[in-house]
């Protein structure tokens, strides 16, 4: 029998995830910010299974928002038979969802692992087109384009709880999120886990020692589309209401979309994904009609500039910070981030006005930009934006060589320091 020591940061990192999801809604008590947290949860756990296939199984899916939106459809009408007397508590209901959303890995998942790559991908592009368009055929189950609502505040309250008020259903999609992503994690540590990562990196070498690839890409599949009903149900919990867009490949592209911004190489970098994905869709549209254009242009610059996500920046920087070589690369780091700073400034003001211009001229010149009135018929207004944009590229432009010569030998010094401490 050996002996293996308590991993004490493990227990440290699993219990400050589980404070801040307690003391989240106390901070951000607001309804609307409920609401924005709940959200928040749900594509977590929707971003997290999403993972499994890509970032784990190197499976790119265009359709895992069928797993989700079919569960979510399964959870809805669990719910109504839970408001008709059936003995369904809504605590549950979310499990059902997962177990919908198995359910049809099982089916699906046979036919789309049967090939892989590309393949794979188109496969899964098909099988959304096709589930939504089912979605319109079968109004009995799906509810046409209306979809289908429900009343989450059903049956007798259990110890004062009726999830009737947001907070309710927050800690409800809490709980959940924190038992999921355990769960998801621990899949990473089996078996199953290992020989996923083996089937992406050399699937050929796993044919070699004796494991079917397509068996072992079916068997996280299946897992997968467990935890997207999962977050499908608690979808339907949370908005009362599943409609034909849950099982769109809209849903599916931007899953993948917040997945990779996040980092699809990182257990985290999802979580990230989701807290950006909630941010530029939901709070960014309530102040500018171009969110979608700044959504896919911070898109195309994370695939340039890092294609790792968010989640490989912060590591990065961590690792420098660790070997204490973070005050060589703070001074330029601050000066970049500063170009990029008023470039976005910059563009920002071209943008809006632009926007405002094209669309919404009818209303007049005079527009409301940083809390300033602007006039988008004077020409010094567009020069100044014009200006801010031209000046970040100058000081970016001198400023990057520069720092990334400091980066590489920050990072060569890294490397020299961590191979002497193994020998």
């Amino acid at each position: 029998m050996t002996y293996r020591p308590l991993n004490l940061a493990r227990w440290i990192i699993w219990c400050c995830f589980a404070a801040i999801l307690i003391v989240a809604p106390l901070i951000f008590h607001e309804g609307a910010s409920m609401s924005l947290l709940s959200q928040v949860g749900t594509l977590t756990i929707f971003a997290l299974s999403y993972n499994m296939l890509l970032g784990q199984g190197g499976m790119l899916s265009f359709g895992h928002a069928v797993y989700s939106g079919l569960g979510a459809f399964f959870a809805i009408h669990a719910l109504n038979m839970a408001g008709a007397g059936s003995p369904i508590p809504v605590v549950l209901v979310p499990l059902i969802g997962g177990v919908a959303g198995m359910g049809f890995g099982i089916l699906f998942g046979y036919v789309t692992t049967k090939k892989s790559g590309t393949t794979f991908a188109m496969i899964t592009l098909g099988l959304v087109e096709l589930v939504f368009s089912a979605s319109l055929m079968f109004p009995e189950f799906f509810g046409g384009e209306g979809g289908v609502s429900s009343n989450r505040v059903t049956g007798e309250p259990f110890l004062g709880i009726t999830f009737g008020p947001q907070i309710q259903v927050y800690y409800l999609i809490a709980f959940w999120l924190f038992v999921t992503t355990i769960g998801m994690y621990a899949f990473t540590q089996t078996p199953l886990g290992r020989l996923v990562n083996a089937v992406r990196d050399n699937p050929e070498r796993v044919e070699f020692i004796g494991y079917d690839t397509q068996w072992v890409r079916y068997m996280t599949l299946i897992l997968s589309a467990f935890f997207a009903g999962i977050s499908g149900g608690l979808s339907a919990i949370n908005f009362e209401i599943v409609s034909a867009e849950n099982v769109s490949a809209v849903r599916s592209g931007a899953v993948l979309l917040f997945t990779f911004i996040g980092g699809i190489g990182f257990f985290f970098g999802p979580i990230i994904g989701a807290v950006v994905g909630v941010f530029l869709t939901v709070m960014l549209s309530d102040f500018t009609k171009a969110w979608q254009l700044y959504l896919g242009v911070f898109f195309i610059l994370i695939v340039m500039y890092a294609p790792g996500g968010i989640a490989s920046i912060v590591m990065m920087n961590v690792r420098v910070v660790v070997h204490r070589q973070f005050g060589r690369v703070a001074p330029l780091m601050a000066a970049i981030c500063a170009a990029g700073l008023v470039i976005f400034l910059g563009a920002v003001v071209l943008i809006e006005m632009l926007y405002h211009v094209t669309l919404a001229i009818g209303r007049g010149p005079l527009m409301k930009l940083f809390g300033f009135q602007v006039n988008t018929g004077a020409p010094a207004v567009w020069l100044i934006g014009v200006a801010l944009v031209a000046i970040g590229i100058i000081a970016f432009a001198k400023i990057k060589t520069p720092f990334c010569n400091v980066w590489d030998d920050v990072n060569t010094d890294i490397e020299a320091a961590t191979r002497r401490a193994q020998t």
